[in-house]
């Protein structure tokens, strides 16, 4: 299994292995605004997950999330959680599926 010490890192690593597109998350679903991109959770699954909590700062801690569509759109979506977490964006992301 990989580990991440940074988000950037892990930004980084997951681009370089096909991740490329920068997901968003919108009030019903997950787009990329550069390519106009958007599809509905249903359509996707998080294929790996890393969790950073800030040391020293609870606004640092941050999920990154590998997402990978039916169609194989592979791409990152970074989101915050604890006092950054966005009420619609966990319910958004509880209902996208996690490979096992």
């Amino acid at each position: 299994m990989i580990t991440y010490d940074t988000v950037s890192e892990a930004v980084n690593g997951l681009k370089s292995r096909g991740y490329t597109i920068d997901f968003n998350l919108d009030k019903d679903c997950i787009s990329c605004h550069r390519s106009g991109l958007s599809l509905k959770p249903s359509d996707f699954e998080i294929t790996e997950v890393y969790r950073f909590e800030g040391a020293s700062d609870p606004a640092d801690e941050a999920v990154v999330y590998a997402i990978e569509s039916k169609n194989g759109e592979k791409g990152v979506l970074v989101n915050g959680f604890g006092v950054s977490a966005d009420e619609t964006d966990s319910a958004l992301i509880d209902k996208l599926n996690v490979r096992r």
